[in-house]
């Protein structure tokens, strides 16, 4: 039988792709390694020194970290490139994408909210959109209640790599939450676990919330959190898009060519890619559909005024976002382990903070990874003490950095 055209193209796609996938996870396997953290560090100049070798290596090509301590900032620096190939540099106003730590202006968003007497952490989410309506695993069950959507106990399953597909051009139209919501929600209505039970990380959770807060408002959930948050703070390198005032300070996101998963950069974002320079790739402005899980974009400066407010009990610079009742009860209240967690791991999730316990008290913590930046918060309330680091790698481990630099007296 003699093959088709089709058939003889199919086989040489098939090839190439083999080849070209060969070469690269060969690349990947004798790449060198990226430098490796030092056991310790005495002093800031030493932990700048592995910061250089990082940025120097190109994971992450720049970051922008920012500490601080009691009611002020100690320490502010940027490091390597906010974007190599235009030649800007990293700063600690360079702007990124939160990412995930968008969750905890989500969280103290319900909790201004909850103090406003607009709604209240146990009250069923069927109360206030009456469009909820979810599939419990069992005949008897407890209503999800907007605790539950912030601890990430609802059962509500989350959409892994779905959530690539739910991301925009610049220009494109920026998305309503509770339209968004109402649009997706019968896909995600299946409960995974029994309400309360444990914990297990929801992106959808947070766009429910994001609907509770435009439903109890009567504005977008992007107005609200701009409204009583970003300008109480002075967050003003901070918001759901990037203004003309963040335009100088705008880091572009990357993706390292030599990864196990840049082969699939170009069918997951293909779209965004900007150009290659160097080991990187370079993408352009990308903006979530999904503000309240993953939404804001901003300095790791602007984040250490949110981060002040926090450990000084809701207050920041004679402004008062958030009372001292609901700031403890974020900080200590209702955390859940996951069904079966690491026994020497003393993780637990809070409501928008993880929670662990080490040699330095209670640290707080929240992660952000997407397409081109990953992002981390360290708090340790015991302390008042505040660690943020911005990157435009979603490949950088943050939290090794902060882990170490939360070895020094601040």
């Amino acid at each position: 039988m003699t093959p088709t055209y089709k058939s003889v193209r199919h086989k040489k796609q098939i090839i190439v792709l083999a080849v070209i996938s060969t070469i690269i996870f060969a690349l990947i396997l004798f790449r060198p390694k990226i430098p490796r953290p030092p056991e310790s560090v005495s002093n800031i100049s030493e932990l700048e020194v592995y910061l250089e070798k990082l940025v120097d290596f190109g994971t992450p090509p720049g970051m922008s970290m920012v500490v601080v301590s009691g009611e002020s900032v100690v320490y502010s620096k940027g490091f390597g490139w906010a974007d190599r190939p235009r030649e800007i540099r990293a700063t600690p106003r360079t702007v990124y994408h939160w990412w995930s730590i968008t969750k905890i202006a989500t969280a103290m968003a319900v909790f201004q909210l909850q103090e406003k007497k607009k709604l209240k952490l146990d009250d069923s989410v069927a109360k206030y959109l009456p469009y909820f309506r979810v599939s419990y695993p069992a005949p008897q069950n407890n209503p999800v209640t907007i605790r539950n959507l912030l601890n990430h106990s609802s059962g509500m399953p989350d959409a892994g790599f779905r959530i690539m597909n739910w991301i925009h051009h610049d220009g494109e139209p920026h998305y309503n939450q509770t339209d968004l919501l109402r649009e997706v929600l019968p896909g995600y209505s299946d409960l995974k676990f029994e309400t309360g039970d444990h914990s297990r990380y929801t992106n959808i959770g947070y766009m429910v919330l994001g609907a509770i807060i435009e439903k109890v408002t009567n504005q977008t959930y992007e107005n609200y959190i701009r409204q009583n948050i970003l300008l109480p703070l002075g967050m003003r390198n901070t918001d759901f898009i990037y203004t003309k005032k963040m335009e100088a300070d705008e880091a572009a996101g990357s993706h390292p060519v030599f990864d196990g998963w840049t082969i699939l950069v170009p069918f997951l974002a293909g779209s965004y890619l900007r150009e290659t320079s160097g080991n990187h790739l370079w993408f352009r402005r990308v903006y979530t559909n999904q503000t309240p899980p993953s939404g804001l974009i901003g300095s790791a400066e602007d984040a250490a005024r949110l981060a002040l407010a926090y450990l000084n009990k809701g207050k920041f610079e004679g402004t008062r976002i958030l009372g001292e009742k609901s700031i403890d009860i974020m900080t200590n209240e209702s955390h859940l382990r996951a069904k079966n967690p690491n026994p020497e791991s003393s993780r637990r999730q809070g409501l928008g903070w993880q929670v662990y316990n080490g040699k330095r008290g209670t640290m707080l913590t929240h992660a952000g990874g997407g397409l081109g930046f990953s992002t981390v918060m360290q708090l340790y309330p015991d302390e008042k003490l505040g660690l943020i680091l911005f990157t435009n790698d979603v490949k950088c481990k943050g939290w090794r950095i902060l882990n170490l630099a939360a070895t020094l007296d601040w």
